[in-house]
């Protein structure tokens, strides 16, 4: 396909999140220590012709998850590593982290050719080269074929669409961040109305394109979050809408939230079905990833062009993919009585000095002692129950080590 036109030109640098900040904005630089990004050559044949860079903490065990993260337009694998976030989870977490980049050579502005339907289907372009990336850190990192999760920013968030849809076999759960709908757009020229002002369709036709990327598949289809700025000039807020009906549909949920909450810096919360679609509408923040600097438990990133102090949308996302405390996120459901699967975590080595924190469930979820879903608070690690999220319901937490928690003291 052609790469190489002044209409792709135009369109790399707008569509799906133009990032027009000079280099030395957005390059943060990685903390000192023994792990790094890593340039990794031959993890297969690579149709799309992207480079893999990955992140493997020191200390990580066998079978650990890995999440793919899909940078936006005019950024590198570095740099979106550095400034999300998702490094200090995975230090913390112990996961791998896998990071496409894309070359100017394919694009202009560096951005992942998500209206290309050559690179956007199964089997081809650079969907199959980050696929090849994940079985390559599967057979040579032994990474859990089960617990593989995608994310990633305006461009990146549409490829990260496109990801989900072609291969919902490969991944458990995703998130889109300033993203549009899986092929919303299948060529340069349709791409800007995709963007701004969006597309309109009703949640049937989105959810039929999305099934047609691997048709006839009849299996497990992931969990998807999705993360929009309601002042995003960019890529329309439109889109966060197209995206939860496109996602909603796939899974089977209405697209009625089974509960709404509110979280920091203006930051609204909706619930799909049994915690299967988040919607994230983050209130004046324009075209960007949500980060919040700073050390607490909840906090993450390096504010800069295109990485926006608000809230830490990478902790969130880490949760909800169910990396915090090493077991699977667990998935209530709306009925009163119902319990989750506890995490599969092993017991944690006990603290010299536990600490017991009693707070309501809101405060806890918000301190990062827990986290919520469904409508209801679980403690961080031990994913315990703890009642109904909400600022009215008390509960008492201790510490029993890093990053788990249980209830009682």
């Amino acid at each position: 396909m052609p790469r190489s036109s002044s209409l792709i030109a135009r369109v790399a640098g707008a569509a799906a999140g133009v990032v027009l900040a000079a280099a030395t904005a957005l390059v943060a630089a990685l903390p000192a220590q023994a792990a790094s990004l890593t340039q990794v050559t031959g993890f297969g044949s690579n149709p799309g012709n992207l480079t893999m860079y990955a992140y493997r903490p020191d200390g990580l065990p066998a079978g650990a998850p890995a999440v793919v993260l899909l940078h936006g337009c005019v950024q590198n694998a570095s740099t979106y590593v550095a400034n999300s976030g998702w490094q200090k989870y995975a230090d913390q977490w112990k996961f791998t982290l896998i990071a496409p980049q894309q070359p100017s050579g394919n694009n202009a502005n560096s951005c992942f050719n998500w209206f290309e339907t050559g690179d956007t289907a199964r089997g081809q372009g650079e969907a199959l080269s980050i696929k090849q990336m994940v079985d390559y850190a599967k057979t040579t990192y032994g990474t859990a074929a089960a617990r593989v999760y995608v994310s990633g920013l305006s461009a990146g968030g549409a490829m990260s669409a496109a990801m989900l849809a072609a291969y919902p076999d490969v991944f458990a759960a995703g998130s889109i961040i300033a993203g549009i709908p899986y092929r919303c757009a299948t060529s340069t020229v349709t791409a800007f109305s995709c963007m701004n002002p969006g597309v309109d369709k009703t949640p049937a036709q989105w959810g039929d394109l999305a099934r047609g990327a691997y048709a006839g598949y009849t299996g497990k289809r992931p969990r998807v979050a999705i993360w929009h700025g309601t002042s995003d000039t960019t890529v329309a807020t439109a889109n966060a809408a197209e995206s939860r009906d496109q996602w909603t549909n796939v899974l089977g949920v209405s697209t009625t939230p089974t509960s709404t909450s509110s979280l920091p810096s203006g930051t609204s919360l909706e619930v799909y079905g049994n915690d299967q679609v988040r919607l994230y509408r983050v209130s004046g923040m324009g075209h960007g990833t949500p980060v919040d600097p700073g050390t607490g438990a909840d906090q993450c990133g390096t504010a800069g062009a295109y990485f926006l102090d608000t809230i830490c949308s990478t902790y969130r996302d880490a949760l909800f993919f169910g990396l915090g405390g090493g077991g699977a996120s667990p998935s209530p459901t709306p009925t009163a009585t119902a319990s989750p699967t506890p995490t599969a975590s092993p017991s944690p080595s006990p603290t010299a000095a536990p600490v017991c924190v009693t707070a309501s469930n809101y405060a806890h979820v918000v301190a990062g002692r827990a986290y919520q879903s469904g409508g209801y608070a679980y403690a961080l690690g031990s994913g315990q129950r703890m009642g109904l999220y909400n600022t009215f319901y008390k509960s008492t937490l201790k510490q029993t080590g890093p990053a788990y928690w249980v209830i009682g003291c």
